[in-house]
C-alpha cells in the first residue's frame, strides 16, 4: 500500500486529527484519570474541533489525498457544501452532548473509556463527512461503527451486550451490502470520487440497467441500517434504552445521519438522479419510507419506555429524511436537507431532557413522569419547545423542513404523490400524541399528585445549558431560516 502524503490541503484532517489526539489522551495520559482535568481535556478538544470545521467551512473547496490503496482508488478528504453541512453540526452537536455528559456520567463507571470512544467516534464522523471518494466513506463508516460499539455497550450489563452484538450484526450487514455495491460501482463509473450530478458511464451501462438498479437498491438498503429504516430498524429501540443518555443522542441524533449521508452520496454523487427518477427502485425506496414513518410512529405512540419512545420516533423521523431524499425533486432534497440539522437539534435535546430525568428522578417509564414538569420546569421547557418542532409546529424549525418535504412529495410525477405528505401529517398528529402526553402529564397532573411529592429535582446548568442552546436553536431557524435555506437550495440545485 502506498503511503505518500499529497502536497494538498492540510487543513482537512485537522477535524479528524484533533479528536483523536484527545481521545488518545484521555485513554493514556494518567493525569486525566482526575475528573477535572478530564473534563478539561474533552471540552478543549471539543471546542478545538469545532474551531477547525468552522475553518474548513469558511475556505474555498479543496481536497487532500492521504494515500493510495491502488495507483487509481485514493483515500482521498475533500470539503463540498454537504460536508459543510454535516461536519459543522455534526461539531455543534457533539460539543453540546459532550459538555451535557459531565453531570450525567457522575453515575457512570469507566469514564476514561467513555470519553475516548466518544471522542474517537467524533473522528470517524469527521471523516465520513469530509471524504472524497465512496471507498474513504466506506473506510471511516467502518470505523464509526466500531468505535461507537462501545458507547452502546458501556455499561457492561447483559442487556447492553446483547444490544451492542444486536448493533453490530445489523451493521455488519448494512456495511456489506454497500461493499458489494461499491464493487459494481467500480465496474460502471468513470470515477469513484464524488461529483455532484453522477459518475456513471452510459456506454458501460447500456445493457446492464437492470443490474445495476439491483445493485442500487440493495447498496441503498445497506446504509439504511445505519438511518433505521424499516425492515432494518430493529437496533434503534434494543440499543437506545441501554445505552448512556449522552450515547443515545448522539446515536439517535448524529450516527443514524452516517447512514443518510452514505444514500446521499450514492443516490446523488455516484448513480445520480435521472439515472433513477421513475424507475421501481425509485418507487420502492419510496414506499419502505413511506412504512417506516408510519411504522416508526405508531411503535413510538404505543411504547411506555421514555428513552425508547423516543427510539421509536428516531425511526420515523429519519424516514422523513429519506423520504424526501427518495423523491429525487428539489423540494424534497431541501426538506431533507433541513431535516437532517432540525432533526439532530431536537433528538438530542430530547434525549438529554430523558437522560436529566433518569439521573434526578431515576424514573424510565412514561407512566412515571406525572408532575415531572413541576419539578423539572427549565428541562421540560427545553423539551416542549423541541417537541413542538418535531411535530412541526411553526414559528419551530420542524415547520420549516417538513414544509419542503410536503412540497417534494407533491411535486413528483406519479399518480399516488399525495400518499407520502398524508402519511407525513398522520405522522404529525401521533408525534403530537406521544410527546405531548408526556408535557400534559408534567405539567399539568392534576389531583393525583400532591405538592409535597414533587421535589425539586432541575438539573445543574452543566447540564441545562447544552439544552437551553438547542432549544434555542430550534426556535431561532424556525423564525429565522433564510441563511440555511439558501445553503441547502445550492446543494440541491447542483446535483438536480
Amino acid at each position: 500500500m502506498e503511503t505518500v502524503m499529497n502536497t494538498g490541503d492540510w487543513l482537512l484532517a485537522l477535524p479528524i486529527l484533533i479528536p483523536v489526539i484527545g481521545g488518545l489522551l484521555v485513554a493514556f495520559v494518567k493525569a486525566l484519570d482526575d475528573m477535572r482535568l478530564r473534563r478539561v481535556a474533552v471540552t478543549v478538544t471539543l471546542a478545538a474541533t469545532v474551531a477547525a470545521v468552522l475553518a474548513v467551512i469558511l475556505r474555498g473547496d479543496s481536497s487532500l489525498t492521504l494515500f493510495n490503496l491502488t495507483p487509481t482508488i485514493p483515500v482521498l478528504l475533500k470539503i463540498d457544501n454537504i460536508g459543510r453541512l454535516y461536519s459543522g453540526f455534526i461539531s455543534l452537536v457533539f460539543l453540546c452532548v459532550g459538555i451535557y455528559s459531565f453531570e450525567y456520567m457522575r453515575h457512570e463507571k469507566n469514564e476514561k473509556r467513555f470519553y475516548a470512544f466518544y471522542l474517537f467516534t467524533l473522528a470517524a464522523l469527521m471523516g465520513l463527512s469530509l471524504c472524497g471518494t465512496i471507498v474513504t466513506l466506506y473506510m471511516f463508516y467502518e470505523a464509526m461503527t466500531l468505535l461507537s460499539l462501545p458507547l452502546v455497550t458501556h455499561t457492561q450489563t447483559k442487556e447492553a451486550v446483547a444490544a451492542g452484538i444486536k448493533y453490530l450484526i445489523y451493521s455488519v450487514i448494512g456495511a456489506s451490502l454497500a461493499l458489494a455495491g461499491i464493487f459494481f460501482l467500480n465496474r460502471y463509473a468513470d470515477t469513484l470520487t464524488f461529483t455532484a450530478g453522477g459518475v456513471l458511464n452510459a456506454e458501460k451501462v447500456a445493457g446492464h440497467e437492470g443490474l445495476l438498479l439491483t445493485v442500487l437498491f440493495l447498496m441503498v438498503l445497506g446504509f439504511s441500517v445505519k438511518a433505521g429504516m424499516f425492515p432494518l430498524h430493529g437496533w434503534l429501540p434494543t440499543a437506545h434504552p441501554v445505552a448512556p443518555a449522552p450515547a443515545s443522542a448522539v446515536l439517535s441524533g448524529v450516527i443514524t445521519k452516517a447512514g443518510v449521508l452514505g444514500i446521499i452520496r450514492t443516490v446523488y454523487y455516484l448513480a445520480g438522479p435521472d439515472f433513477l427518477r421513475g424507475t421501481w427502485v425509485q418507487q420502492a425506496w419510496l414506499i419502505l419510507a413511506i412504512i417506516t414513518v408510519f411504522l416508526g410512529s405508531m411503535l413510538a405512540f404505543k411504547e411506555g419506555v421514555f428513552k425508547k419512545r423516543l427510539a421509536y420516533s428516531t425511526v420515523s423521523q429519519v424516514s422523513y429524511v429519506l423520504f424526501g431524499l427518495f423523491t429525487l425533486t428539489e423540494w424534497g432534497m431541501m426538506g431533507a436537507l433541513l431535516h437532517i440539522v432540525f432533526h439532530s437539534i431536537i433528538k438530542n435535546t430530547l434525549f438529554m431532557t430523558a437522560g436529566a430525568v433518569i439521573y434526578k428522578t431515576g424514573k424510565t417509564k412514561v407512566s412515571e413522569l406525572t408532575g415531572i414538569g413541576k419539578q423539572m420546569p427549565v428541562a421540560m421547557w427545553c423539551y416542549t419547545i423541541v417537541s413542538m418542532g418535531l411535530i412541526g409546529i411553526p414559528p419551530t424549525c420542524g415547520f420549516i423542513s417538513k414544509w419542503y418535504l410536503a412540497q417534494g412529495g407533491l411535486s413528483m410525477a406519479y399518480g399516488w404523490n399525495w400518499v407520502g405528505p398524508a402519511v407525513l401529517l398522520i405522522s404529525a398528529i401521533l408525534t403530537a400524541g406521544y410527546l405531548f402526553s408526556i408535557v400534559i402529564r408534567g405539567f399539568f397532573p392534576g389531583n393525583t399528585v400532591q405538592p409535597a411529592d414533587l421535589p425539586k429535582a432541575e438539573p445543574t446548568a452543566v447540564m441545562l445549558v447544552p439544552m437551553l442552546l438547542l432549544a434555542a436553536l430550534c426556535l431561532l431557524f424556525g423564525m429565522f431560516p433564510g441563511a440555511l435555506t439558501g445553503f441547502v437550495s445550492s446543494i440541491a440545485s447542483a446535483v438536480l
